[in-house]
């Protein structure tokens, strides 16, 4: 990096905003990614206005330097990472929540925002924002944009492209766009929204998102359904689907993420069977409510499941805090956990639960399979150790024949964690030279120099 860069940036921000201490860098060297390269930045720069990123961005732009927008670090597929040093650049200090406007059922925020600190904030005005990560209470909302990131609520309420509304950009020359807004209908130039949500920051520092907002629903039934086996948990999934009932969520663990997550939380899931499915229906009205809880039990009960409705708030909280302990009950498990985002066709996941399970025996491998069956969406979790070469060689045949499962059975390598560098190698597979080539078409069109999150999404 250019010698005076720090100095210079030392101009712009406080320089207790500009770091460069070894075990400041260090913190910024990784995301929450495992199996990864670590790489230190030059220096991490923590702007707090757009002029500040408009700045850094002028300056970066002329000293052909990398820079790397980074939200809490929950990326799963090593888009973080500054892979050719640098700089970082965290909106973690841009958390302001800039309006909240009920009328028009839409919040503007900036980028370092919490998703659940947003939630929170609109819920005296009976209002949601659906997109709902793992990570909900220290994800940002740059970073989910970033990501496209889904979540539990996905299923029936989408993801998170699905309610940016509008943004305002730095892009890699330091200028400034803003597209979208408040209107429910925009079809003026190119949709700029759909290309930057999910560009992982290779296109632009996103410092401003419009987003929108849904009524919360008044009634919910929550269950947990059990099974002996787990294509029958896999068929439930479908039957439910057919039946035309779009649950708010329909989540899935099996036996090992199960018996994980009760010896890990301790909420009491009943142990000793293949697989569970957490499922809750909700609406703004109560018969419909339980009319689809009871259509939801049929299929349960025709697939050899066992049905526990949830009759307490703390019951249901229950259900949901087992889901989300998933993921940190497996990682206790094993000092490397490689986590995986494979997704197929709602018809196909009783497949691809099976070849899961059939990898597993293969590579003589743990992995505990957990996701948002609804959408088949699945993360199967590989546990095992970076320092024994053997078993990391067989984890990567292990991940190579999961992405070519997913694909062959008509699914996508990422259903919501983004290609990063994690997933590069595999890009080809599913869009094709040409595919390739209009990205980086794309991307060297809005970033000449490659200086925006270079090395991630683009091979």
């Amino acid at each position: 990096m250019d010698s005076n860069v720090i100095e210079r940036l030392n101009g712009i921000l406080s320089k207790d905003r500009v770091l460069t201490k070894k075990a400041d860098l260090v913190t910024y060297s990784y995301d929450a990614t495992a199996d990864v390269m670590t790489v230190m930045p030059d220096v991490v720069v923590l702007p707090k206005t757009v002029e500040e990123i408009v700045k850094i961005v002028k300056l970066a732009d002329e000293t052909n330097t990398p820079i790397y927008p980074r939200g809490s670090g929950t990326n799963l597929s090593g888009g973080a990472i500054p892979v050719k040093k640098g700089i970082v650049l965290c909106t973690q200090l841009m958390n302001k929540i800039i309006e909240i406007d009920p009328d028009n059922l839409t919040a503007t925020v900036e980028p370092g925002v919490i998703v659940n600190d947003l939630n929170n904030a609109i819920a005296p005005h009976g209002l949601i924002y659906p997109p709902d990560p793992g990570t909900v209470a220290t994800a940002t909302i740059g970073g989910t944009v970033a990501t496209c990131a889904g979540g539990l609520r996905g299923l029936k309420y989408g993801v998170t492209k699905h309610y940016v509304m509008g943004m305002q950009v730095v892009l890699p020359d330091a200028s400034v766009v803003r597209f979208g807004g408040k209107t429910v209908k925009n079809v003026t130039a190119y949709d700029f929204a759909a290309l930057f949500v999910g560009s992982e920051g290779t296109l632009g520092i996103v410092t401003e998102i419009t987003v929108k907002l849904i009524p919360a629903p008044k009634y919910r039934r929550s269950m947990l359904a059990l099974f002996k086996d787990l294509k029958d948990a896999g068929n439930t999934v479908q039957g439910i689907i057919k039946q035309r009932v779009i649950p708010a969520t329909l989540e899935i663990m099996d036996a090992m993420t199960i018996e994980t997550v009760e010896n890990y939380a301790k909420v009491g899931l009943p142990q000793g069977y293949s697989a569970l499915l957490l499922i809750e229906v909700d609406g703004m009205s109560k018969e419909s409510v339980e009319s689809e809880a009871m259509a939801v039990k049929d299929v349960v009960t025709q697939n050899n499941g066992e049905l526990k409705i949830a009759e307490t708030d703390a019951e249901r909280d229950k259900i949901w805090s087992a889901r989300r302990a998933a993921l940190p009950a497996l990682a206790q498990l094993s000092p490397t956990t490689v986590l995986e985002d494979a997704t197929v066709p709602r018809s196909r996941l009783t497949e691809m639960l099976l070849e899961v399970d059939k990898i597993a025996k293969k590579y003589n491998l743990k992995i505990g399979t957990f996701g948002h069956a609804g959408d088949g969406n699945l993360h199967p979790t590989i546990l095992a150790d970076e320092r024994n070469k053997e078993e990391m060689e067989r984890v990567h045949k292990a991940v190579d024949e999961i992405f070519a499962a997913a694909l062959k059975l008509g699914g996508t390598l990422s259903g919501e964690h983004g290609i990063g560098i994690a997933k590069l190698k595999y890009l080809k597979d599913e869009i094709g030279d040409s595919g390739i080539a209009l990205m980086r078409n794309i991307k060297t069109a809005i970033d000449p120099k490659g200086i925006m999150n270079p090395g991630k999404l683009v091979p």
